[in-house]
This record gives structure tokens, C-alpha cells and sequence, in this order.
């Protein structure tokens, strides 16, 4: 069991090297920081053009809608994007010092959770723009953040060991988040799809993530129990499995390093 200040000293550092990952990212930039703002809104810019017009959206507050689902969805890529490399990229100081392995997937995600905040920041200008007043059950956004931080947490475990026994798994990542990118309701309702395939994504913990943040924050509507039931479990066996799996496996294949 912990003690009070090894714990204390652990949340500390994934705290200074969550920091650290961020200030990094954008060290040799001009821009620096700006570009986690300016990011969002490019993406927007060309989606909101091809979205309204050429393929016209009849989705309430679709500006808003879109903005949303790339600050989400960005979280998740970047978050377990940066989970990936956790380890792999700070291989040379680990052959030093001793840092517990679990800090640093950890250390990522939340990366990723500082830098959905600044694009909200983003988020809550557009909303002024569009002269919307957040409805009482936006309250719950902080939640549903929280729980994509812990999906993408329990991701980064196995992904990080993944990416040193198999340098290639980065890549085959990434081809999996573009697909994923559409199968998950960015820019569209899932009351498009078919019947047969809305009754296979709702089991997408990022499915039920993307639609119970849109419908707090743009719709005034509180998550259904179904919904609930469906995020929690499918997130935390995630994190349960990908945790197990991490600790099973991470001395013998760190030594690969």
C-alpha cells in the first residue's frame, strides 16, 4: 500500500510531465500555445464550408455541433497519439532513472484533457458568437470529459507496450483513427446510419462520449440510463483489461528498450 506522500509525489509528477508534453509540442513553433486554438478553428473553417455548402446539414446549431465533435474527437486521438509514444519516446531517460512505467501513459492522456481545455476555451467564444446560452445540463460536460480521459488512459496502457515490441503499430494507429474518425458521428447524427449499424456503434464508448456531450451542452438533454450503463462499462473494462495487460507485460518488454 502507498503511502500518502508516494502517492502525493506520483500525481505531482504526471502533473509535471503532462506539462512538460505540452511545452514540447510546441517549443520550436512561432505561434507556440496559439496553435491550440488556431487548430480547432481551421479544422472548422473547411469542414463548416464542405458541410454547409456543398453537402448542406440540416443538423440545429451545426457550426456548434461540428466544433464539438473535433474538440472530442481530437482529444482521443492526440491523447492516445501521445499514450503511444509515452514510453518509447522517453526510452533514454528511463535506462537512467527509475520513474513508475504507469506514470507516463497516464501523463499523456492528460495531455491530451489540457489541451481539449484550452479548445474549449474556443468553444465557449463560439458559443457567444452564436448567441447560445449553454443549457443547466452542459454541468455535466466535466464528467463526460473525465470519462474520455479514462478511455483514453486505458488505451494508452497496451498501446504503449505495443509500440516498442512493434514499431509499427504508430502507423496501424493511425489508419485505425481515420477510419474511426468517420465512423464516429463527428460530423453527422447516427440517426443516418442504418438500423443495423447504430445497434453495433452504441457499443463505441466514444459514440456514446460524442453524443451525450452535444446533447448536455447544445440540447438541454441529460444522458439516458442506457447511455450511461453503456460508457461506464465499455470505459473502465477498457482501462481494467488495458491496465491488467500493462502490468502483466511491461518489465519484460521495457527491457526491449
Amino acid at each position: 500500500m502507498e503511502d500518502h506522500n508516494t502517492f502525493w509525489k506520483r500525481k505531482t509528477l504526471i502533473w509535471d510531465l503532462a506539462v512538460m508534453d505540452l511545452k514540447l509540442r510546441y517549443r520550436n513553433s512561432i505561434l507556440g500555445f496559439f496553435w491550440t486554438f488556431l487548430e480547432p478553428l481551421l479544422l472548422l473553417l473547411v469542414l463548416y464550408v464542405v458541410f454547409t455548402n456543398i453537402f448542406k446539414s440540416q443538423i440545429e446549431y451545426f457550426p456548434l455541433f461540428l466544433l464539438l465533435g473535433l474538440i472530442i474527437w481530437n482529444m482521443f486521438a492526440r491523447g492516445t497519439q501521445f499514450g503511444l509514444n509515452s514510453i518509447l519516446s522517453r526510452s533514454g531517460v528511463l535506462s537512467h532513472i527509475y520513474v513508475p512505467r504507469e506514470i507516463l501513459p497516464i501523463s499523456a492522456a492528460l495531455t491530451g484533457l489540457m489541451m481539449l481545455t484550452f479548445e474549449m476555451a474556443v468553444f465557449g467564444t463560439f458559443l457567444v458568437v452564436f448567441g447560445l446560452i449553454p443549457p443547466a445540463t452542459v454541468v455535466i460536460l466535466p464528467l463526460i470529459f473525465i470519462l474520455e480521459f479514462i478511455l483514453v488512459t486505458g488505451l494508452s496502457f497496451p498501446l504503449s507496450l505495443l509500440n516498442i515490441k512493434f514499431r509499427d503499430t504508430q502507423f496501424v494507429w493511425g489508419v485505425l483513427l481515420q477510419a474511426g474518425f468517420f465512423l464516429t458521428p463527428v460530423f453527422y447524427n447516427t440517426n443516418i446510419l442504418p438500423e443495423q449499424i447504430r445497434r453495433i456503434i452504441v457499443f463505441s464508448p466514444m459514440v456514446q462520449i460524442m453524443n451525450m456531450a452535444r446533447d448536455a451542452t447544445l440540447y438541454g438533454k441529460l444522458p439516458t440510463i442506457e447511455s450511461v450503463e453503456i460508457s461506464l462499462g465499455t470505459t473502465f473494462l477498457i482501462l481494467i483489461v488495458g491496465y491488467a495487460i500493462f502490468r502483466k507485460l511491461n518489465m519484460r518488454i521495457i527491457e526491449e528498450l
